[in-house]
């Protein structure tokens, strides 16, 4: 889990994947539920890509064979709003071949919504589940689009 945090803060999503194992599951609050390492490393290449400048450190990061938990914070500029996002984050993650499979990140979402798109429609998005869903649509949208262009998508 070192190795991955590691490689999470130089944004070096190879590394990061070389962690996955290739039937991992990702899942948090804006994008739910992502299958399979192609998948979940386009998600992250899309992110990491982004310009705003993402900063992420990880701490309490506990591990055994079989699961382990650690919080992380990302700081980033929101490119959408250009507004300041600094993002505490629960993760768990589960192992096979000693490698993750499972890898959960848990969010505030409202409170994630009221940074990144302000007041008052920040607000609304974190309480409203309509335009959450649409929150969430447009985020799977996007990723779909980056899957199907020329990005490279496997580590």
């Amino acid at each position: 889990m070192r190795t991955f945090f590691d490689a999470f803060a130089r944004s070096d999503v190879d590394a990061m994947g070389q962690c996955y194992h290739p039937d991992v599951s990702f899942g948090d609050p804006l994008f739910l539920e992502l299958e399979g390492r192609e998948r979940v490393l386009g998600m992250w290449r899309m992110l990491l890509g982004r310009d705003g400048g993402l900063e992420v450190s990880a701490r309490d990061i506990a591990a055994d064979n079989h699961a382990g938990t650690a919080h992380w914070t990302a700081r980033y500029v929101f490119p959408r709003s250009g507004r300041q996002v600094v993002n505490e984050v629960d993760a768990q993650f589960r192992f096979e071949d000693r490698l993750i499979v499972r890898h959960h990140d848990e969010f505030d979402f409202r409170q994630w919504a009221k940074m990144a798109l302000g007041k008052p429609t920040g607000l609304m998005i974190g309480w409203a589940p309509v335009l959450r869903r649409r929150v969430r649509e447009q985020a799977r949208g996007q990723l779909e689009a980056y899957l199907r262009s020329d990005s490279p998508i496997s580590g």
